[in-house]
């Protein structure tokens, strides 16, 4: 909903219709003789000049109306063409009408739990058992799932600085998954979801040859209640690196994405895989059924399924080994599951009650040379520079994906961060000015300027169409935007270059920041923001989309009830620029003061509908992985 400051449009076209009564009379006519006789008619005055109105939209995230707006231009027509040109514009009458907002939604923070963890994923994927009114959040490095409690929360909300040392949120407990299995050479907890009174965690496990991650991971299951704390149930086997749990809106089954990554050496590389875990009345089988994608092999029954553009690019890997399933949605009548394979830059569709794979989409190609897509490539340009750049293109490569029906049809919701196979054994990454150029690309002498184009990360692996050795398409990772597929695959809506405008518009040169310290426009030339959470709400009769940027932090929101007519909400973020910190993600040591930097890294979203809420209005819980941080938002609308 547009809304204009008040009073300004009225008295524009008070000003509009004062010069169009000036400026467009003919001459007045002669005057009556004094004895009523006519009298001579007054020489004819010449035609005036006609006053024009030029309307000109501005896109959110420009540079005087971070929300949008409208730029209204006056002038006379000259030379009388009834088009109002540059030259003609009176520049003192020109208005510039800035949206004051286009939400409709006011989001306000109202808890937060510091683990006082930073750069260690001590809070990753989330989930909410209304019930008890508990957070679950992953803290992934330590192999246990927090438990938070929300049902102290109120409808008060934190302003501003406040809410970078927010502390409001108390630990229940914690399910240490090893102790309660039992089991050897677990890693990881990767994800957790709930269901009812079920709990399932996914968790990494190692091989007998030492390798940690390419092991059969396994699902923890938990069960819930109102007051006592989580009782351990049983764990299932599942697929190499289970990344995602998610269970069908209908309870019946526990889906497993298995990315099945290699090893550092690029020598051990188990398939990906799709679990899918029966529950009945609230029990979990036994042994999970695994699908995996051995028909869609060179020599398979399939193979001449898969689309070019999915990219499968694993040295000596067969198509099974190089699909790797990151995050799975299911559709509201659970019959299907949306898996996006996230290196593969494609998404695969499982028919649940069969068990197959019913196809797999390939996403294709960003172009960023279009005026609608441009990014800035660069981190060593001192400045914000959105360009497009024919020739130039990006892999959506989306991280979270999730779904939601409109006119009874379903809708694919995507994040599009990317991501490259970087690994000691094996790596695609490249900088374009690195590349094989072919001389006729448009952007050769861009590729070789460190302020444009030639510090921009690309993949190796695509873009000779040829075949001749040389480069006809520069690739990079990740679309810098988030999408709307339809089951087919076919795009209905992309954001463009929304996220990098908006947070250029609303934070100058701290866009496109890192997320480990303050450093100001230092991922451009690699995945710009980077989208990665994602999670769907309805509020009264509209849906609405919340996308987290995993770098720059914070989250954008749209209004995706019609996928055909989205509209930006607002930006929000709890993260202080001016904070002096660095933190090793690597190690989780900090230099500086990192609890004065607020929210750094979101991960993973849950939207939590008013009916389930401890404050009675929805929710929004978002845990940030690198501040080791899960926050509360409270969403209203207005």
């Amino acid at each position: 909903m547009m809304r204009f400051v008040q009073g300004k449009t009225a008295l524009l076209v008070s000003a509009i219709m004062t010069a169009m009564l000036l400026t467009a009379c003919d001459g007045d006519d002669g005057q009556m003789g004094s004895k009523g006789d006519s009298g001579v008619d007054g020489a004819s005055g010449n035609n005036g000049l006609s006053a024009l109105v030029s309307v000109t939209p501005l896109a959110v995230g420009h540079a005087q109306c971070a929300f949008g707006g409208q730029q209204i231009d006056t002038g006379l027509d000259t030379n009388s063409n009834g088009v109002l040109e540059m030259s003609e514009v009176d520049s003192n009458q020109t208005q510039t009408i800035c949206n004051v907002t286009q939400n409709t939604l006011a989001v306000d923070l109202v808890g937060r739990y510091q683990s006082g963890v930073y750069g260690l994923s001590a809070a990753e994927i989330v989930d909410y058992h209304p019930l008890s009114q508990s957070a679950f959040v992953v803290n992934a490095q330590s192999g246990k799932v927090d438990v938070l409690d929300l049902s102290t929360l109120t409808q008060t909300a934190v302003q501003d600085e406040a809410g970078y040392s927010l502390n409001n949120i108390a630990k229940k407990t914690e399910l240490n998954i090893s102790v309660d299995t039992g089991l050897t050479l677990l890693g990881a907890v990767n994800s957790v979801s709930v269901s009812g009174n079920l709990l399932a965690a996914a968790v990494e496990r190692g091989d007998a040859l030492g390798n940690a991650t390419q092991g059969n991971g396994i699902v923890a299951f938990y069960r819930l209640s109102e007051s006592a704390l989580p009782v351990y149930l049983s764990f299932v086997e599942v697929g190499a690196l289970p990344d995602n749990v998610t269970f069908s809106p209908d309870g019946s089954v526990l889906l497993v994405a298995g990315e099945g990554e290699p090893n550092s050496a690029y020598d051990v590389d188990p398939e990906g895989s799709v679990a899918l875990i029966a529950i009945e009345g609230g029990v979990p089988a036994t042994t999970a059924t695994v699908i995996d994608f051995k028909d869609f092999n060179i020599g398979g029954t399939r193979n001449s399924e898969l689309n070019p553009l999915i990219k499968i690019n694993g040295p000596g890997a067969s198509v099974a080994q190089d699909l790797e399933p990151e995050y799975i949605s299911v559709s509201a009548d659970s019959q299907f599951a949306y898996v996006s394979l996230q290196e593969n830059n494609a998404i695969a569709v499982i028919d649940i009650a069969t068990a197959t794979v019913k196809r797999i989409i390939a996403l294709g190609l960003k172009d960023f040379g279009l005026d609608a897509n441009k990014i800035d490539a660069s981190d060593k340009d001192d400045a914000i520079n959105l360009q497009a750049y024919e020739g130039v293109y990006g892999m959506y490569q989306p991280d979270t994906i999730a779904s939601y029906r409109w006119n009874n049809t379903d809708f694919i919701v995507t994040a599009n961060e990317g991501d490259a196979r970087d690994y000691d054994g094996f790596s695609e990454e490249a900088r374009a000015e690195d590349l094989n150029l072919d001389p006729n690309h448009p952007q050769f002498a861009a590729a070789q300027d460190k302020t444009q184009l030639g510090r921009l990360k690309v993949t190796t692996s695509m873009g000779d169409e040829n075949n001749d050795g040389l480069m006809d398409k520069i690739v990079a990772y990740g679309g810098r935007s988030f999408s709307i597929w339809t089951a087919e695959g076919q795009q209905v809506f992309d954001s463009g270059s929304d996220f990098e405008r908006i947070t250029a518009a609303l934070l100058a040169m701290n866009f496109n920041n890192n997320n480990d310290e303050n450093k100001g426009d230092s991922r451009s030339d690699d995945k710009g923001p980077e989208p990665e959470a994602l999670a769907i709400g309805q509020i009264g009769s509209h849906t609405y989309a919340f996308i987290g940027l995993e770098r720059t932090g914070g989250f954008m929101i749209y209004d995706i009830t019609n996928p055909f007519a989205v509209s930006f909400v607002d930006y929000v973020r709890n993260r202080n620029f001016d904070a002096d910190f660095a933190i090793d993600t690597d190690t989780g040591e900090v230099e500086g003061d990192a609890s004065l930097a607020g929210d750094l890294g979101p991960e993973g979203m849950k939207f939590i509908a008013s009916q389930y809420s401890p404050t009675g209005l929805p929710l929004l819980l978002i845990g940030n992985e690198v501040s080791g941080t899960t926050v509360v938002y409270q969403l209203r609308l207005q």
